[in-house]
């Protein structure tokens, strides 16, 4: 059999790009199961620090998972009581709410016409519909609450994952022929991908409770939900704070006008500067980052494969891919490319 170093570049190209066509293929066929896992992996990203906190407090890995997933489950349950709620009655809302648009758009056009500007109305009821922004978040927030229905799988998994946290680096150090340097490279690559994690949720959210106050204090409806979505969407940078501005700011229009629009829109770039461009570099340092071609691409590519849910993890999946290039010397110049710098 011919050794794999002597086939040619354009045949290794080739049987690359059969490959990754084959796993998306592959992943897109069975998003149903992957979506969960995802999630449930995330989740229990998240959760290891306070378990690990706890048992070098000397309590058992039992009593620490217990403890641990005990207060996911609360908090859990009641964000879900309290947003389902405002999902339920946004949704309800919707027609109510594209109607108002509409008619703003029509008070705008006769507004400009009163100084001589005239503007093809059906055209401009075609071309621009803000409708639009709030049945993409319809969707998406459906598309969350479909995923979450899993959520017995979703637990069960987390709680395997936990319990197998704490025995994984012996079992990794007796499978690897070099335990010593591929455990290193693993450790690097772990705390990297735990570091971004944990900051970034951290950071986003601080700015969904932020943007919820700012929102609650305007009177502006469903100041939870707006908080949710600016948490979420705060994973997604440059473009993710926009998506999640757009909607709160047309609530505000409709409720109260074009001033507390502004205000709503003010809230949203001031969080959003300071956290973005102040606090997140600060502790996640600017080696952590991605183009913003990359972004809008992971964006559509995680979307189109994974669905809604794939777009709120598309930066945390490519950054992890990312972290995994960089720590193998034969991937790092993909690694490079997909940098910010």
């Amino acid at each position: 059999m011919q050794p794999i170093q002597s086939v040619s570049p354009t045949l290794r190209i080739l049987l690359g790009s059969a490959c990754f066509i084959i796993i998306v293929a592959g992943m897109k066929a069975s998003a149903e199961i992957i979506v969960p896992f995802l999630l449930s992996a995330f989740i229990a990203i998240l959760c290891a620090p306070p378990i690990f906190w706890l048992e070098q407090r000397k309590l058992p890995t039992a009593v620490a998972v217990t403890i641990v997933i005990s207060l996911f489950v609360l908090g859990g349950t009641i964000i879900s009581a309290v947003v389902g709620a405002s999902v339920s009655d946004f949704v309800n809302q919707m027609p109510t709410y594209q109607q108002r648009l509409h008619a703003e758009k029509e008070a705008i056009a006769t507004w400009l016409s009163s100084f001589g500007i005239e503007l093809p109305f059906q055209v401009l009821k075609e071309q621009i519909n803000p409708g639009a922004v709030m049945g993409m978040v319809k969707k998406v927030l459906t598309g969350l609450g479909g995923a979450l229905t899993d959520s017995f799988l979703i637990f069960l998994t987390v709680l395997f994952i936990l319990f197998e946290a704490s025995s994984f680096p012996k079992k990794f150090r007796r499978a690897m022929n070099d335990p010593n340097h591929t455990f290193r490279s693993f450790n690097a690559f772990n705390a990297s991908v735990k570091q971004y994690l944990i900051i970034k949720s951290w950071v986003s959210l601080v700015t969904g409770l932020i943007i919820g106050v700012w929102l609650w204090l305007l009177d502006v409806d469903y100041p939870i939900l707006w908080g949710l979505l600016a948490f979420m969407l705060n994973f997604i940078p440059n473009i993710g704070s926009i998506i999640a501005a757009v909607p709160a700011v047309l609530l505000a229009f409709i409720q109260w006008g074009p001033s507390t629009a502004a205000l709503a829109a003010s809230g949203y770039m001031a969080v959003n500067i300071i956290m973005g461009n102040i606090i997140e570099p600060r502790f996640l340092g600017k080696g952590l980052g991605l183009s913003t071609l990359v972004v809008f691409l992971s964006l559509v590519f995680w979307g189109w494969i994974l669905g809604p849910v794939g777009m709120l993890l598309s930066i945390p999946l490519t950054m992890i891919l990312k972290i995994a290039l960089e720590n193998n010397e034969g991937t790092r110049w993909i690694g490079i490319l997909l940098d910010n710098k």
